[in-house]
């Protein structure tokens, strides 16, 4: 059994308190490894390491900085049989996706790499006739990175690789779930002559370790990819010294099927939409609004679809379609959710409960859920696991209007070939991205923002860079 340890200014150690936690494969139920279990010790020792090293950090140029970034990527593709391995084993994630996670880690590392000469900034027009005015994009400093279970390696990526190109130092703290793979990579960044402190990975308790990490009036950024509650928890916490957040949390991204779609596009799409990572995704399509005229076509369709689906482990081969879901708590809390809409008199036209044909793990069947109506929790609340509820509409704009009635932002689709509906829809949709005649799923070089409670700030692409730059402007009269 593997025993990680904490990675803090070059170094690796124990988690000063000496406690450790458990880290299970979900699909065998197995302890897979020992994990520092750090406290508010840790977290100082961590933060006080990334201070130190930031200044010197910033002063190297931006070009010498995205070297490291380049040797980040290398070293994931030499050891990509290992790292798909540790994914797969500590989230049940199967071996196709665990291997497009690896690969589109290190293209993000190689993309922000290119960005070490792109970035600018800008020659403001001055109303005197003697002065310049400059406008400089300088690091924000310490980051705090706070990583979810889901795709723990992949959005790790997302906050070291813009912290590191900009000049900030950064603290990584992976989910308690799934910190396996991020402390492998800290085994390989350990060998590349990266300067003591500049990237840190702790793990531990959000209220002991991640508190004490984003209260610190050390810190010029924290950013979450998490839950809502916990991004609420996270905003209190930095109000006292007015720290910047960017944060992606929830969502419930609705699907618009037009009358005029391609149908089995549509379909197809929309179940690869919803069965990602066993439903598990922030993006995933989590309700389905279909026009009146093709609603009888569209369902017939869609559920042979999802009887189709199939799981198991996420080794073997043929890859099944998806695999456990990440705890039991999870499981216990999507069944909740289906037996409340049963309650409320959904049609269950495929699954619907529990799966218990399988040797171990936390299993849900593909759900797909009829005669669903915009009260029901259902429709409004995040589900987080392999259930899509449908809801028939009238027309289009009803369509449009329950999409839109909904506290989360994050993503969206629709399927037409109407250009009408398909640019209203682009202009009046209130969510940071929508995916026309496609399945969900966002490019490194787009920029991935929630509105609503669904996140402040964003990923990705040039907007994602900004996020860990401030700007300095400086008035030079001659």
């Amino acid at each position: 059994m593997k025993v990680y340890q904490q990675y803090i200014d070059g170094e690796f150690c124990d988690a000063l308190s000496k406690e450790q936690f458990e880290v299970y494969n979900p699909y065998t139920e197995q302890v897979i490894a020992m994990a520092p279990k750090g406290g508010v010790e840790d977290a100082q020792a961590a933060l006080d390491a990334a201070y130190a090293s930031q200044k010197a950090w910033a002063a190297k140029p931006c070009a010498e900085r995205a070297v490291y970034l380049k040797k980040m990527a290398e070293l994931i593709r030499q050891n990509r049989d290992m790292l798909v391995r540790t994914l797969a084993e500590e989230q049940a994630k199967v071996i196709p996706l665990a291997q497009a996670e690896i690969d589109a880690t290190a293209e993000y590392f190689d993309y922000y790499a290119g960005w070490a000469r792109k970035y600018e900034g800008e020659v403001i027009s001055s109303d005197r006739p003697t002065e310049n005015i400059l406008l400089h994009r300088q690091p924000i400093g310490v980051v705090v990175g706070i990583c979810p279970w889901n795709f723990p390696f992949f959005v790790m990526a997302r906050k070291v690789a813009p912290a590191i190109l900009t000049g900030c130092t950064i603290i990584l703290k992976p989910s308690s779930e799934t910190p396996n793979t991020t402390f492998e990579f800290a085994k390989l960044v350990a060998g590349i002559g990266l300067p003591k402190g500049v990237l840190n990975f702790v793990a531990g308790g959000g209220s002991t370790l991640g508190d004490r990490l984003v209260r610190s009036p050390l810190v010029g950024l924290v950013t979450l990819t998490g839950s809502v509650e916990t991004g609420q928890r996270i905003i209190t916490a930095t109000a006292e010294n007015i720290t910047k957040t960017s944060l992606e949390l929830g969502g419930k991204a609705p699907a618009i099927v037009c009358s005029d779609a391609d149908v089995d596009l549509a379909v197809k799409a929309i179940i690869d939409s919803r069965i990602i990572f066993s439903g598990q995704v922030c993006n995933c399509a989590e309700r389905v609004y279909v026009e009146a005229p093709i609603y009888d076509e569209f369902m017939d369709k869609l559920t042979k679809g999802m009887a189709a689906v199939t799981y198991g482990d996420p080794f073997a081969e043929p890859a099944p379609s998806m695999s456990s879901q990440i705890n039991a708590a999870q499981l216990d809390k999507i069944d909740a959710m289906v037996q409340q809409a049963k309650a409320d008199g959904v049609d269950v036209l495929v699954g619907g409960s529990k799966a218990d044909d399988t040797p171990s793990g936390h299993f849900y069947k593909p759900t797909l859920l009829a005669g669903c109506t915009q009260d029901m929790e259902i429709i409004r609340k995040e589900i987080f696991g392999p259930v899509l509820p449908v809801v028939k509409a009238a027309d289009f704009d009803e369509a449009l209007d329950f999409a839109n009635d909904c506290e989360y932002g994050l993503t969206s689709s629709i399927f037409t070939n109407n250009i009408t509906k398909m640019m209203r829809a682009i202009n009046e949709l209130k969510f940071g991205e929508t995916y026309v005649n496609r399945e969900h799923f966002e490019a490194i070089q787009g920029f991935h923002a929630g509105w609503r409670k669904s996140g402040i700030g964003g990923a990705d692409g040039k907007h994602g860079l900004y996020e860990y730059l401030q700007t300095h402007v400086s008035y030079i009269q001659y």
